[in-house]
């Protein structure tokens, strides 16, 4: 499913079940702490591939690529630094092979840089734009479906991640931000803001991951309703996030909560839903045969 008739079905409606957390996932695979997921795409690709198999099991329409951090700024601090595009690429052949024989797109994601931009930072706007587009070209030619911007707090570097993505691929584009201070992101964006600002700039789908509690994102996505007609994108943490007496990040919210919440998101719009960190293919599980008996 690529190109034309995804944007299609995207166009008439169709609602998409969307897959759970990469990040905590790989950490309950063994990934350990200060490790990116990337490096055990090329180190250990039978671990993230046990991950996307089991949300395609689950019944994921849409895959997400391990290729968060595979940005060359990002990888240039790390032992990767020369092997962006052969990351890209790996990531992608494993998402391949999780969904072969099945009916599931496959979505490039492409995080934050991780650095911010001037005057709060030392990169300038072209740096985020040479970046973005360098990494969007890699995994558009490795053959993904559509492109996902995902966990942005910047709309300075949203714009700029866009931009550089469309001088190179013309696939459906989603942009996904994430409101950890409630209805704001971390450096102050407002879900209506961020609705017009990428409606404007001509992306196809909007979309709120990650974030705090299930309740503060479902305000969120009200509020990206209210402020766009595009197609909304949603994947919302397993709860808010607790560091227990173990010193880890724990989430509380069970397949059957996130269940539960599904007909109040379809009803605000909703035309993908998934779910983030601290979920499982258990939740996405709950998540497609409730969509599937709505």
């Amino acid at each position: 499913m690529a190109g034309k008739p995804l944007i299609d079905d995207i166009k008439n409606g169709k609602i998409f079940i969307l897959d759970g957390a990469l990040g905590t996932n790989m950490q309950l695979n063994g990934l350990p702490a200060g490790k990116l997921n990337e490096e055990w795409v090329l180190e250990k690709p039978e671990i993230p591939l046990k991950i996307h198999s089991d949300f395609a099991e689950a019944g994921s329409d849409i895959l997400l690529t391990m290729t968060f951090c595979a940005n060359p700024i990002h990888l240039s601090d790390t032992p990767f630094a020369q092997r962006t595009k052969e990351i890209n690429y790996k990531a992608v052949d494993l998402v391949k092979e999780a969904a072969k024989g099945k009916n599931i797109s496959i979505a490039g994601s492409l995080g934050p840089i991780g650095k911010l931009m001037a005057p709060y930072g030392p990169l300038e706007p072209n740096d985020f734009y040479t970046s973005f587009a360098e990494q969007a070209k890699y995994l558009t030619e490795a053959g993904v479906d559509l492109l996902v911007l995902e966990t942005f707090y910047s709309i300075e570097e949203g714009t700029e991640a866009l931009k550089g993505i469309r001088s190179v691929s013309d696939l459906p584009l989603v942009v996904s931000f994430s409101f950890d201070r409630g209805t704001r992101t971390m450096m102050g964006a407002k879900p209506s803001t961020v609705a017009q600002t990428f409606t404007d700039l001509g992306a196809d789908v909007i979309g709120i991951n990650c974030g705090k509690g299930l309740d503060e994102n479902t305000e969120c996505l009200k509020m990206m309703r209210d402020a766009t007609t595009l197609p909304l994108w949603f994947k919302p943490n397993a709860g808010k996030p607790e560091i227990g007496s173990d010193g880890k990040t724990h989430y509380h919210v069970t397949p059957e909560e996130i269940a539960s919440r599904v007909p109040d998101w379809l009803a605000i719009g909703a035309q993908f839903i998934g779910c983030c960190c601290g979920s499982t293919a258990a939740h996405i599980h709950a998540i497609a045969s409730r969509i599937k008996t709505a």
